[in-house]
């Protein structure tokens, strides 16, 4: 394998050894992951397009590689930042992460000591870097200091439907939509997980992907029984066009939504986000339900919150991260809203909060 390095925007270098696509040079904001397993999924996950993604876990890549455990059409991520890469054999019918990244066009390093870096990221807050190999050094310097910080990049393009696409066909080892509906949903994809569709299905619900692209009238035209905003990477804040034609749907239709989908419910309602120092990514964030009083463990991939400062007093809060304090949930009874921060599919992560979807089922029948 290949000499490289990681060189953070703050001037800090790590040297390493390359794998995946070696001789490639990669760019994106820095974060890191808390989960002990379900590296395909992360890395499949269009949440993080433009990001790349430092495993706290010091092991990586031990039971392989399978296509069908793919949260999207391939990886996602910029790139990966491991402490060590697992270099054995994978059971039959499987590959290794080192094929699987390389097949994909896409770096990681491995010998990086991820628990400081990890704690200087805590400290200091997500920023730029890049992994270039040894002789592409200058090269990769020249990139970081022009590379644009993630609150100015449009990254939804890249990982959203172009055009509608009704009850699409999740691939082998996903459930497929139901033979008799019991509903059916407007629901755009802004880099949707293939799980969150399955689990719509496994409710009897159907489901009709829009473009980010699109139109209140597109939704409220057409007979669905609920606009449902999915998760998807970047700022919310940048997605004003999309905001407006939310909120041309508040009160009309039922709208929810789930994390990149939450945050665009926030503007919609009147609020605003806010950039968080490094987020919650990871399979371990504890929140509380306040209706309930109680408390579940859930998968989150986030690096912006919703300041509930800013909403009208119409709206309640539904959850709250038991960490930080940090919202993780709104609704409003009288406009049929209902959002999470977190993800209630998992994949990977606990399954506790499965039953959000539920919930959010009940909207559409209310």
């Amino acid at each position: 394998m290949q000499h490289g390095y990681l060189i953070l925007s703050s001037g800090e270098v790590h040297e390493g050894t390359l794998f995946g696509s070696t001789g490639t040079i990669a760019a994106g904001e820095i974060v890191f992951n808390t989960s002990m397993a379900g590296y395909p999924e992360i890395l499949t996950d269009p949440s993080y397009n433009g990001q790349m993604v430092l495993f706290t876990y010091p092991l990586v890549g031990n039971y392989g590689w399978d296509d069908a455990w793919s949260e999207s059409d391939g990886v996602k991520v910029s790139a990966l930042v491991v402490r060590r890469l697992y270099e054995g054999r994978v059971p039959e019918g499987r590959r290794t992460l080192d094929e699987a990244m390389a097949a994909a066009g896409i770096v990681g390093i491995q010998g990086v000591d991820t628990r400081r870096l990890t704690l200087d990221i805590r400290a200091h807050g997500s920023c730029n870097a890049v992994i270039c190999p040894e002789d592409r050094l200058d090269e990769a310097r020249r990139l970081l200091s022009t590379f644009p910080p993630i609150t100015q990049r449009d990254l939804i393009g890249d990982v959203a439907v172009k055009k509608p696409v009704e009850d699409p066909d999740l691939s082998v080892g996903f459930a497929s939509a139901p033979a008799e509906a019991a509903g059916r949903i407007a629901l755009v994809d802004f880099g949707i997980k293939r799980s969150i569709i399955e689990n719509f299905y496994r409710l009897g619900v159907a489901v009709t992907l829009l473009p980010p692209t699109f139109r209140a009238e597109d939704v409220l035209d057409h007979g669905y029984s609920m606009l449902f905003l999915s998760n998807g990477p970047g700022d919310p804040a940048l997605l004003q066009e999309q905001v407006a034609q939310v909120r041309r749907c508040l009160g009309r239709i039922p709208v929810c939504g789930i994390c990149l989908g939450h945050q665009i419910i926030t503007w919609a309602l009147g609020g605003r986000t806010v950039k968080m120092a490094y987020g919650h990514h990871g399979g371990n964030q504890p929140v509380k339900d306040l209706d309930r009083g109680v408390s579940f463990v859930t998968a989150q991939n986030h690096n912006y919150m919703s300041d509930m400062a800013s909403l009208p007093e119409s709206v309640h809060l539904w959850f709250v991260n038991a960490n930080d304090g940090t919202v993780e949930g709104l609704y409003d009874e009288s406009l049929k809203v209902r959002s999470v921060q977190f993800h209630p599919e998992a994949c990977p992560g606990p399954h506790d909060a499965r039953h959000i979807f539920e919930a959010f089922v009940k909207e559409m029948d209310r």
